[in-house]
Order: structure tokens, then C-alpha cells, then sequence
């Protein structure tokens, strides 16, 4: 297959060049139409390329906080789905360029074109001249060429290059060598339909705040507003499509969470009474927090390591008009921050590889890395012996991930239980990620009275 030599990048001219130079200067590009392709797909560019050199997806975001509303969704949507299909347009370009290039931003202005020719194939000849209008704002445009090369050279060998995919578990699957493996382990009856549901957009679901009103009621508002659902659970809805916040009716007044149905369980596996002292050990973004208020009147308090994700339990809190108490506080660290009452029901809700809501988090499969996994397993385990003591005894702890590694799951609770003579495991859920939710892991432990 043929592959291409890079340009060379430009350089400054001389002062002497600048003096014989004839004719007009050389002008910038004129700046791109806010609604074009070619402007989402530099926008996109920018967020993979940020997000390839070590920034999360949410840092990585940030700074299209200042584009129009349209520009913004557009350029996000190709983001993510570029994210989402790890593998699949590195391995394209290893076959169509001789080495990799120079400047992050044009191979992923690449990686984002490549996408939208994949999966737009009837588009094709707007995809390619859009990214080149695209390329003249990187780099000062040394790569307009060799992007233009890049795509058509794609469109010649489409068929060879996706028939040769089929070979790489990386591109094929779209996840890391070392994640498909810990995967077969994990799941080796279903990992491949794991790995399929993985790769697809996430569902959007509804929790409803049973204190303020019924599903079927919520159910009936939704469909006055022309949004269709289907209930998923005992107060989930699954929206039919995806809709921005402020399309939903109620939600800013509390009336209902954005909440995955599979994140929901956290809630009634623990199963708060009125009256309960609870933790929420660690709560950001809170919607767990909600859901436990909005199953009882309880005394909560809500723990997190940082001040910004504290600011989003008590965001959340003030949209739902639930009381709780919120502090900045390590878990582990209990003698900065324990009063020495008891807990009836502690929520572990513990930090791991997230490897089971990668579908919403794609950033993950370039972010995490094998080695991690154990700093997660140690960091679990210290949460575990931390908290256990602050339970009363013939109270209930909830160990939750949403992680599909067995090291981060069962394992971690095995050894607590060899470790913890007292508890008890009075049930274990796993759910793999499908249509209806995400993937997540339950233990529900008991200290004996």
C-alpha cells in the first residue's frame, strides 16, 4: 500500500527574503464559517489532540465553552466518536503515512476525517475538501497537501485497508491490547459483545425524584414535550434519543436527574430508612447523593477529595432541594473529618478504571493504562479498611465500581472478607454494559451485630 513522505514544516522567511519578494504578501487564511464541516473538524482536532497528549476529555473540552451552541455539539460529536474508535484511524495512518506526524493537531485533524469518511462514505468528496479548508488553519497550513493526499490515497485503498484491520485486535475492537485481554479474562463467554457495546454511543436516562412526583406522571410530561421513553428500572426513563438538559421538563426545578439506570442500583442495593445516619464516601458529581435523599429522609454527609467536584454535590443538592452535609475530605484520612458517630449505611462508591463507562468516558481508552490498575486496587483497599470501622455494627456497605476488572471487583472483595472476619456479603451484582446501562460492580457487605 502506498503510503506518503510528510511536508516539511515552514519556516520563518529571512529578512532578505522579505525584501525581494514580489507581488502581494502572503495573507492568513481567511477565518472558517462557524457552521462549516471544516470547522467542526478543526474543533474536533484540537479536543483529540489534547486528549492524546494526556488531558481528559472534560479539560480538553473546555475551551470550546466560547463557541456557539451548533459549533460546539458538532465539533463534540466528532470528537467523541473519533475517541470512541481507538485504534481504528491510528492503524490508517500507519498504512498511509511513512511515519507519524510532527504536529499533533494535523494528525488529528486526520484521525477526525478519516472517522467521518468511515462512517459517511456518500459524503465523501465534501469530507475531503472540508478537512483541507480545515488544514490551512494548522500549522499555517503546511499540511493541506499531504491531508489532501492522506484521505484519497484512504478512498483508493478503502477496501484493502478495512479487509487488513480485521487483523489487528486494536483497530478491529477499538480498545488497547491490554484492555481486550484483562477482557477475555473478565468476560470470556461475552467480551466481544462487551467490547461492541463499548464502542456505541452511551443511552440517555432519566431518574425521576420520586419525592416530587411519579414515573408515569414525569412519563406523561415527556411525551407532551414530544420526547419518547421507556421505563428501565423502578424511577428510570430511557429517552429514546439524547436532548440537551434544558429540554427536559422540570429538570432544572428538580424534578429529574440525568442518571444512568445501571448507576441507579447504588441507590436501592443500599436501600437508605428514614432516620439512617449515611455516608457517601465519595460523591462527586452527586448523583448517587440525590438518589439516596430521594429514597429517605436521612442524615447524609457527602465526601470528596476536591473542591471543584464538591461544588458539583452541592450544585446537584441545590437543583434537587435536598439537604446534606458536603466537605472536602479524603475518606481515608478519618480523624480529619469523622465526628466518631457511626454510620447505619456507608456508600463506597470507590475511584477504578471506569472501564465500564468507557462508552461515555472515550478519552479512558487513552488515558488508562494497565499499570494503573493496581495503583486502584491498592487506593480501593485503603478506602475498604478505612471505612469499615466507621460502620455500626448490623450496618450495611455498598462497594461499588463501575469497572469490568475482576482485580478491581470480586478480588478486592474476597480479600476484604479474608481480611474482615465480621462482614458479611449478603449479595454481589454485575452488570455488563448493554443497551439499557452501563457496566457496573455491587457488593453489598453486612458487619455483624
Amino acid at each position: 500500500m502506498e503510503s506518503l513522505r510528510l511536508p516539511s514544516l515552514p519556516s520563518a522567511p529571512s529578512s532578505r527574503v522579505q525584501r525581494v519578494r514580489r507581488g502581494p504578501s502572503a495573507s492568513p487564511p481567511a477565518p472558517l464559517p462557524p457552521d462549516s464541516l471544516a470547522f467542526s473538524l478543526l474543533l474536533a482536532a484540537r479536543v483529540i489532540a489534547a486528549v492524546r497528549s494526556g488531558q481528559s476529555l472534560t479539560q480538553a473540552l473546555a475551551p470550546l465553552a466560547g463557541e456557539a451552541a451548533p459549533a460546539r455539539a458538532a465539533a463534540q460529536d466528532a470528537a467523541y466518536a473519533t475517541l470512541r474508535r481507538y485504534g481504528c484511524g491510528e492503524f490508517l495512518l500507519r498504512r498511509l503515512l511513512a511515519r507519524s506526524l510532527p504536529h499533533p493537531e494535523a494528525e488529528a485533524l486526520l484521525l477526525a476525517a478519516l472517522y467521518r469518511l468511515q462512517s459517511r462514505p456518500d459524503t465523501a468528496y465534501v469530507v475531503v475538501d472540508q478537512a483541507v479548508t480545515a488544514a490551512a488553519a494548522v500549522a499555517g497550513g503546511a499540511f493541506k497537501g499531504l491531508v489532501n493526499a492522506v484521505l484519497r490515497n484512504y478512498l483508493r485503498q478503502r477496501e484493502a485497508l478495512e479487509q487488513a484491520m480485521l487483523d489487528d485486535d486494536e483497530a478491529r475492537y477499538q480498545h488497547p491490547a491490554w484492555w481486550l485481554k484483562r477482557l477475555r479474562r473478565a468476560c470470556p463467554d461475552c467480551w466481544q459483545q462487551v467490547v461492541e457495546c463499548a464502542n456505541r454511543p452511551p443511552p440517555m436516562t432519566l431518574r425521576v425524584n420520586r419525592r416530587r412526583l411519579g414515573v408515569g406522571e414525569y412519563a406523561a410530561r415527556l411525551q407532551a414535550a414530544g420526547l419518547d421513553a421507556r421505563p428501565v428500572g423502578a424511577v428510570a426513563l430511557l429517552l429514546a434519543r439524547a436532548v440537551p438538559v434544558d429540554a427536559l421538563p422540570g429538570f432544572a426545578e428538580g424534578l429529574v436527574s440525568i442518571q444512568d439506570a445501571g448507576a441507579q442500583r447504588a441507590g436501592e442495593l443500599l436501600a437508605p430508612r428514614a432516620g439512617q445516619r449515611v455516608l457517601d464516601a465519595c460523591a462527586a458529581p452527586g448523583g448517587k447523593t440525590g438518589h439516596l435523599l430521594e429514597l429517605a429522609d436521612v442524615e447524609l454527609l457527602a465526601l470528596d477529595v476536591e473542591e471543584g467536584r464538591v461544588r458539583l454535590i452541592r450544585d446537584n443538592l441545590r437543583r434537587l432541594r435536598l439537604p446534606a452535609t458536603v466537605v472536602v475530605a479524603d475518606c481515608r484520612k478519618t480523624a480529619d473529618w469523622w465526628d466518631g458517630r457511626p454510620f447505619d449505611a456507608i456508600l463506597a462508591d470507590v475511584p477504578c478504571s471506569s472501564s465500564g463507562v468507557v462508552r461515555r468516558h472515550p478519552d479512558i481508552k487513552y488515558l488508562r493504562r494497565e499499570s494503573d490498575i493496581r495503583r486502584f486496587v491498592h487506593l480501593q483497599r485503603e478506602i475498604l479498611d478505612g471505612l469499615w470501622p466507621l460502620l455500626k455494627a448490623g450496618g450495611r456497605m455498598l462497594y461499588a465500581t463501575c469497572s469490568l476488572f475482576v482485580d478491581e471487583n470480586e478480588a478486592q472483595i474476597d480479600a476484604f472478607l479474608f481480611r474482615q472476619p465480621a462482614a458479611r456479603r449478603l449479595s454481589e451484582e454485575r452488570l455488563l454494559p448493554r443497551e439499557e446501562h452501563d457496566g457496573f460492580y455491587y457488593a453489598l457487605l453486612e458487619k455483624a451485630a
